[in-house]
C-alpha cells in the first residue's frame, strides 16, 4: 500500500474487505473471541515495548507497570480497550490495520467460496486477530502514540471499505481501540459480561487485565501460564493458550509442557494444531514458538529454535541461562540455543511417537504428514525417528501403514520395499507397472506427495530392507516365493527375440532398450527407468520446474502374454514385416507414456500412426 497522508481515506486492500464481511456473518455466533482477539494483541504490544525497554530503557521510565485496561461506557454503548505496550505511528497504523499482515495472503483470499460455513473453517485457520472488532462493533478507532515518539494518530473506519487515519492527541504510549458497539451487542459494555470473557479467555494473559471504575479491578491471575505447575493449569485454560499465541480458534491436538533442568534450565509449553494452517506451505512461513528470558519476551523469529519441517509448531520457550540483552547474532551461535533445540525436538518428536499408536494420528498424519516428510531430508539426526512416524497408502488396503508394519507382511523371499510415486494414489493403482506385484498380492507404497520424491533420494533402506521403486530398475518377482509364474505362462525361448530385435532397431531414437516384462499383466508395454537413471515422476517434477532440460531414454518393457504382443511376435517372423512392428511400436511407446501420465512429443504423428494400424486391423 502507498504512503498516506494526515486525514486521508483509504481503502482496505481487497482480501481485508472480503475477510470484514466473512467475518461480520460467518462467525456471528463467536463473537465473544473480539474481546481475547483485541486482549491478546495488547499483550504483545506490552511484551514488545518490554524488549525494546532491554535496549532504550527511558521508553518505560515514566510507566514501568504495563496494563491493559477495559473501559466499558454503558451508556454511550462503547468499549474502550486500552494499553500502554509500545503503541503504533502513523505508518505502522495503515500498515497492520489496512491489510493483512501475514504471509500467505493470497492463498487465504483464494481460498474463500462464499459458503459461510466453509469460510469459518478458514478464518478459524487464518485467525482474524484485529478484524474480529467488526464483529459487535459498527465503527473502530484506534488512538494510538509509538513509545519514543511524540505524535499520536486516529485510524478510524465501519468496516465497509475505507478507513481513515488523521492526527490526534494521547498523553502516553500505548493504544486505545474504541468499539462503537452495534444494538445487539450492549451486553459488551456491562461489567460483568467482560469479567466473564476475560475469565474464560484471558486468565492466562501474563499482563494485568484491568477493569476501569472507581475500584480498578484486576480480572485475571496475570502471571505466565508456563510458569506455573502443570497440575494447576487446566486443558481449557492450555487451549485459550495456545489460541492466544496463535489467534486461531481450532483446539490443540497436542500440548506439551516440561521444565528442563541440569546443563541448562528452561520451560517448554508447545502445541500441536489441530487444523493445518492455511499458508503451512507458503515460503514464509515460520515456527511460532516465542523465545522469553526470565519471563521476558525477546522474540518470535528464532528460527534457531526448531527446524522449519516443525513450522506448524507454536508455544513458548522461557530460559533461565541466556541473557536478557541477546542478540540474532548470539542466537544463532549459542551453545544454549543448540540445546534447548536438542531438547524440543526431542520432546516433540516423543510425543508424535507415543500418538502414532492411537487412532487419532491418522488425522494428525492427514494434515501434517507432507511437512514431517521434509524433515527426513532436513534433519539428519532424526531420520530414522521420523521415518518410523510417517505414513503410508498402499495397494495393500485402504488405511495407511507405516514402514514396519509394511516389512511385517513382506512375502517370503522378498527383498525389498516397493513403492511408486505420482500425484494421485487412485492413478497410481492403475499404472501398468503395478500390474504384476498386484496380481502377485506384492503390496506396493502409493507415495502421493511432491516431498516423497526427494526424501528417497536421501534414505536407501528401512530395517534392512532396500526401498525400490516399481517405474525404475528390472523387477526381481521371481525371486518371491509363491508368486512365480506357471510353467505354462513361461514364453517359449526364443519367441521374442526377432521381435525385440525389430523394436530395438526401430525404436532407438525413442527408447534405450527393449526387454520382456513380468510386471505387466493387463497391459501390453509399459515403460521404465534405467537403475541408473532418475525415477519417471522425479524427472517429471524436475523438468516441469526448469531444473533439468531434457529426461533420459526409457526402456521399453513388453507383456509376453499379452495378444498385441503376440500378434507382433508372429509379424515379426514373416517377411516384410519390419515396417508394421515398427510403426505399432512408436504407437505403443506413446500409449505407454500416455499411460504414465507424460506428454506425447508429436501428437499429430501419434494421430497418423493410430489411424495407420486401425486401417491394417480393419481391412
Amino acid at each position: 500500500m502507498t504512503e498516506t497522508k494526515a486525514g486521508e481515506r483509504h481503502v482496505f486492500q481487497a482480501e481485508v474487505s472480503r475477510l470484514l464481511d466473512i467475518v461480520a456473518h460467518s462467525l456471528y455466533s463467536d463473537r465473544r473471541v473480539f474481546l481475547r482477539e483485541l486482549v491478546s494483541n495488547a499483550a504483545d504490544a506490552c511484551d514488545r515495548l518490554r524488549y525494546e525497554a532491554l535496549q532504550k530503557p527511558e521508553l518505560t521510565a515514566d510507566d514501568s507497570e504495563l496494563r491493559i485496561t477495559l473501559a466499558p461506557d454503558k451508556d454511550g454503548r462503547r468499549l474502550t480497550i486500552s494499553d500502554n505496550g509500545i503503541g503504533m505511528s502513523r505508518d505502522e497504523l495503515v500498515s497492520h490495520l489496512g491489510t493483512i499482515a501475514r504471509s500467505g495472503t493470497a492463498a487465504f483470499v483464494k481460498g474463500l467460496t462464499g459458503d459461510s460455513a466453509k469460510d469459518f473453517a478458514l478464518i478459524g485457520q487464518f485467525g482474524v486477530g484485529f478484524y474480529a472488532s467488526f464483529m459487535v462493533a459498527d465503527r473502530v478507532e484506534v488512538v494510538s502514540r509509538r513509545a519514543g515518539g511524540e505524535e499520536a494518530w486516529r485510524w478510524t473506519s465501519d468496516g465497509r471499505g475505507e478507513f481513515a487515519v488523521e492526527p490526534a492527541s494521547r498523553d502516553r504510549r500505548g493504544t486505545d481501540v474504541i468499539l462503537h458497539l452495534k444494538e445487539d451487542a450492549a451486553e459488551f459494555a456491562q461489567d460483568d459480561s467482560l469479567r466473564a470473557i476475560v475469565r474464560d479467555y484471558a486468565d492466562h494473559i501474563a499482563v494485568p487485565v484491568m477493569l476501569a471504575g472507581a475500584k480498578p479491578e484486576t480480572l485475571n491471575q496475570a502471571s505466565a501460564l508456563w510458569t506455573r505447575a502443570r497440575s494447576e493449569i487446566t486443558e481449557q485454560q492450555y487451549a485459550e493458550f495456545y489460541r492466544h499465541l496463535s489467534h486461531r480458534f481450532d483446539e490443540p491436538w497436542a500440548t506439551i509442557h516440561w521444565r528442563a533442568e541440569g546443563r541448562i534450565e528452561y520451560t517448554g509449553l508447545l502445541f500441536v494444531p489441530g487444523e493445518a494452517p492455511f499458508d503451512l506451505y507458503h515460503p514464509d512461513r515460520k515456527h511460532g514458538v516465542k523465545l522469553y528470558v526470565r519471563r521476558v519476551f525477546i522474540t518470535d523469529k528464532a528460527e534457531e529454535l526448531l527446524p522449519r519441517w516443525l513450522r506448524f509448531v507454536s508455544g513458548v520457550v522461557d530460559s533461565a541461562d541466556l541473557p536478557l540483552n541477546v542478540s540474532r547474532e548470539m542466537l544463532q551461535n549459542n551453545p544454549v540455543v543448540r540445546l534447548m533445540r536438542q531438547g524440543l525436538v526431542g520432546k516433540l518428536l516423543a510425543e508424535l511417537e507415543k500418538r502414532a499408536k492411537d487412532d487419532g494420528y491418522a488425522g494428525f498424519w492427514s494434515k501434517f504428514g507432507p511437512v514431517v516428510k521434509e524433515g527426513i531430508v532436513q534433519d539428519a539426526e532424526h531420520r530414522d525417528r521420523l521415518l518410523a512416524l510417517c505414513r503410508f497408502a498402499s495397494t495393500g488396503g485402504d488405511a495407511p501403514t507405516s514402514l514396519a508394519d509394511y516389512v511385517g507382511r513382506m512375502k517370503e523371499g522378498q527383498e525389498a520395499i516397493y513403492y511408486v510415486t505420482g500425484e494421485d494414489p487412485a492413478a497410481m493403482r492403475r499404472l501398468p507397472q503395478l500390474e504384476g506385484y498386484v496380481k502377485r498380492g506384492v503390496e506396493v507404497l502409493l507415495l502421493a506427495d511432491a516431498v516423497d520424491d526427494f526424501w528417497l533420494t536421501h534414505v536407501r533402506e528401512f530395517q534392512g530392507k532396500p526401498l525400490r521403486s516399481v517405474t525404475r530398475g528390472s523387477d526381481d518377482l521371481a525371486k518371491i516365493k509363491g508368486v512365480d509364474e506357471k510353467p505354462d505362462e513361461a514364453p517359449p525361448a526364443g519367441e521374442f527375440d526377432a521381435l525385440i530385435a525389430l523394436l530395438k532397431l526401430g525404436l532407438e531414437n525413442d527408447v534405450k532398450d527393449v526387454r520382456l516384462s513380468q510386471r505387466l499383466e493387463d497391459s501390453a508395454v509399459c515403460l521404465v527407468a534405467d537403475e541408473r537413471d532418475l525415477d519417471i515422476h522425479l524427472e517429471r517434477l524436475l523438468r516441469q520446474h526448469k531444473q533439468l532440460d531434457a529426461g533420459a531414454k526409457r526402456i521399453l518393457e513388453i507383456n509376453p502374454r499379452h495378444p498385441v504382443i503376440r500378434a507382433l511376435a508372429a509379424a515379426a517372423g514373416k517377411e516384410g514385416g519390419g515396417d508394421k512392428v515398427t510403426e505399432a511400436g512408436r504407437v505403443l511407446v506413446d500409449q505407454a507414456r500416455l499411460a504414465a501420465g507424460d506428454p506425447i512429443p508429436d501428437p499429430a504423428a501419434f494421430a497418423r500412426r493410430l489411424e495407420t494400424v486401425l486401417l491394417r486391423g480393419l481391412g
